[in-house]
């Protein structure tokens, strides 16, 4: 869509998104389009029926475009909503990890952000569907990583020394998951520390769990961490170094079904889902439009 478009555009503002540095998101959009064509409209999270309340705001309006502004979780919320939809999805970092908007290069700063939703590339890109009622845009797993996201859920306190208290705790409990894992084209068993679906290539920290990652290639990948120690883990969690590549199995397919022997944490794009045994998932190749930086934009970002 050319920048001589009037466009029509929805914001989507998660208010509680990123705690201290938290910003009146909605006064600082409507000076930014004070003198420009476009036509904007608001809806402000409330917690309550939210994804409800989106989808009527969509249909009575067919914006061109839906922008979530907050973190990793609202736009996952839109993402459900406008998957298998032309409406594309502009990103508007204000969480606190903005782990969508690091994979796919979209600036932090305010200005360059609304830059890219309004003259950006709108691309199609894939998401993973899991267990047949919610998608995957980023990363999903067993084990250790989801259990430091139910300790960082539950805990009252925020920041890295909390971040840190949490992964203490889940290298004091770590324990091997015994997993069957079935994909296109084989079935393998594996103990593990944590199986990873990943659509993208690293964690919201900077954290690279999935160093050949793409949203658009109609693949995903299934991490299968099979040795851990203390200083591994440390190096990838808090020096945001990879994973020594001689102790990760990565395993390229179009679906999967991975069985535990005992149930384990899982979480879905930072979102705790509980502990679960069995999981299934496919790929949905270019079933979302979002908008992303220009290749050259994206050039000079690299």
């Amino acid at each position: 869509m050319q920048e001589d478009q009037i466009q029509k555009i929805l914001f989507v503002i998660n208010p509680i998104s990123g705690g201290k540095l938290k910003q009146d998101w909605e006064a600082f959009i409507r000076e930014y389009f004070k003198s420009l064509p476009h036509s904007i409209e608001f809806y402000l999270l409330t917690g309550q029926d939210d994804s409800s309340s989106i989808k009527h705001y969509i249909n009575r309006l067919m914006p061109d475009k839906v922008v979530g502004v907050g973190g990793d979780g609202t736009i996952k919320m839109i993402a459900e909503i406008l998957h298998g939809r032309d409406i594309a999805i502009g990103i508007l970092p204000a969480g606190s990890a903005n782990g969508m908007a690091k994979e796919l290069n979209i600036p932090l700063a305010k200005e360059a952000a609304l830059q890219v939703v309004l003259n950006g590339e709108k691309k199609q890109t894939d998401v993973i569907q899991v267990n047949d009622d919610e998608i995957c845009l980023h990363l999903s797993d067993f084990g250790l990583n989801a259990m430091l996201v139910h300790y960082f859920e539950n805990s009252k306190k925020r920041g890295m020394i909390s971040y840190a208290q949490g992964v203490f705790k889940m290298l004091w409990n770590k324990s091997k998951l015994h997993a069957t894992i079935v994909t296109d084209n084989q079935t393998i068993k594996r103990k593990a520390y944590m199986i990873v679906l990943a659509n993208a290539s690293k964690y919201g920290t900077g954290a690279t769990i999935n160093p050949e990652g793409k949203i658009d290639d109609g693949f995903f990948e299934v991490v299968v961490i099979r040795r851990l120690n203390f200083w591994g883990l440390l190096n990838m969690l808090i020096a945001h170094n990879s994973f020594n590549k001689e102790k990760v199995e990565i395993i390229s397919t179009k679906t999967v079904k991975i069985t535990l022997l005992n149930k384990s944490h899982f979480q879905v794009d930072g979102e705790y889902r509980g502990k679960s045994k069995t999981i299934t998932a496919k790929m949905l190749s270019g079933c979302l439009n979002i908008m992303l930086p220009l290749q050259e934009e994206q050039k000079n970002v690299a």
